[in-house]
């Protein structure tokens, strides 16, 4: 399985841009997202910038990713779950626009 991963720009070079995330480097290609100031947040796939990401949402991917580390070295992930989704916590997700538009009317 192949995912996305938020990195922080550190510096550009040329159409690539040097790459952190936890304390590992990676050298992005960014030709579809174009130059990006050092500190911008992208999603890296397989070695190329997909995306700009807003600091917030970077925050909860990495979140997300920190909970599935957990899982997979068979920690308990209950005592930390609510700290990982806090953004979920007490509320249901939305639904996006396409999607509520099939549920039926309640009327």
């Amino acid at each position: 399985m192949c995912m996305g991963i938020p990195m922080q720009v550190l510096e550009m070079r040329g159409t690539y841009a040097l790459c952190e995330a936890d304390g590992q480097t990676e050298l992005i290609d960014m030709i579809l997202v174009g130059e990006q100031a050092q500190g911008t947040w992208i999603l890296n796939f397989l070695g190329a910038a997909r995306e700009v990401l807003n600091p917030e949402y970077a925050a909860q991917m990495r979140q997300a990713l920190a909970a599935l580390q957990v899982i997979n070295q068979g920690h308990d992930p209950q005592a930390q779950m609510d700290a990982l989704f806090a953004d979920l916590i007490g509320r249901e997700p939305p639904l996006p626009e396409h999607l509520r538009a099939q549920l039926p009317h309640k009327g």
